[in-house]
């Protein structure tokens, strides 16, 4: 009788630690959510909570899409090719040239003002930057909705 529960208890077991873990791996690590409607940067670390930042998006005449999406790279030290060499610093690319980045123009933080890009002031997108790098593209994703 112990050897046919060992059988069956056994593989069930196993059965659900292999879709525990699937299913662990498909939540994000890192998720940064941003609210259009309020110009604000929600980041969660492990499902909680862990900052909010004022940020800047697509001024009007511009977008920032909205959707959601894992970055494509990551860039240090960056600077606009189409926007007059622009500084983007901590880049965080997630659609073509889309990204979310660190801005000289803090006064306009918590209202549109780019030209389509996520901008946070420069502590924080270095925080972020930090962050996604330590836990990898893949455990990040990055919600945009209005």
């Amino acid at each position: 009788m112990l050897t046919i529960r060992k059988l069956v208890i056994g593989p069930l077991l196993l059965v659900f630690l292999v879709l525990s873990a699937v299913g662990a791996s498909a939540a994000p690590r890192v998720t940064a959510k941003i609210d259009l409607s309020e110009q604000q940067l929600y980041l969660y670390v492990d499902g909680r909570l862990r900052n909010k930042w004022p940020v800047s998006t697509a001024r009007k005449g511009y977008r920032t899409p909205t959707g959601s999406w894992r970055p494509t790279r990551l860039e240090r030290d960056w600077h606009s090719r189409k926007y007059n060499w622009a500084p983007m610093p901590y880049s965080i690319f997630f659609l073509g040239g889309y990204a979310i980045h660190g801005t000289t123009d803090l006064k306009r933080l918590g209202r549109p003002a780019s030209h389509g890009c996520v901008r946070l002031h420069p502590k924080n997108a270095a925080h972020l930057y930090n962050l996604v790098r330590k836990v990898g593209r893949a455990e990040t994703r990055i919600v945009i909705t209005r």
